[in-house]
């Protein structure tokens, strides 16, 4: 399959881990560190309303606890994250969070509904396997 005819969907990581807008720093932090992930889809009921990183979080870890403790996730998420449909070709999703800068984009389904996440890792493994069924391809007999 070519690279442009490849789906983000085929890459996405499906029902990824979540957190709600009223979650503290220190609930986030450990959230992503029992689940290994650096970025977190804020959500409210079923829609994505931001998107969270390590990094914002890892900012304020010089924050008193009982700073820590005023600070919500909606206070910290970057809102209105850069959003894609499933169908959309990894390449155009690949240049427009270079474009961008972003290191994850939330994937909806055909409907508009919340899929998944799109994150560099995942852009990276996509890279790894495309270019292995290339060798795999080109090393095939006839």
């Amino acid at each position: 399959m070519p690279l442009t005819s490849v789906p983000v969907e085929e890459f996405t990581t499906p029902d990824p881990v979540t957190a709600s807008e009223r979650m503290t720093i220190d609930e986030l932090q450990r959230l992503m560190e029992r689940h290994g992930i650096r970025h977190l889809p804020v959500v409210r009921g079923d829609a994505v309303v931001g998107v969270l990183s390590d990094r914002d979080v890892r900012l304020l870890y010089g924050l008193s606890a009982a700073e820590k403790l005023q600070v919500r996730a909606a206070d910290i998420m970057s809102p209105a994250p850069l959003t894609v449909s499933a169908a959309t070709p990894l390449d155009e999703v690949a240049f427009a969070m270079s474009d961008q800068k972003v290191g994850s984009v939330i994937v909806n389904d055909e409907d508009g509904r919340f899929l998944g996440i799109f994150t560099a890792i995942d852009a990276l493994n996509a890279l790894v396997e495309i270019i292995r069924r290339g060798r795999a391809a080109a090393s095939r007999p006839g």
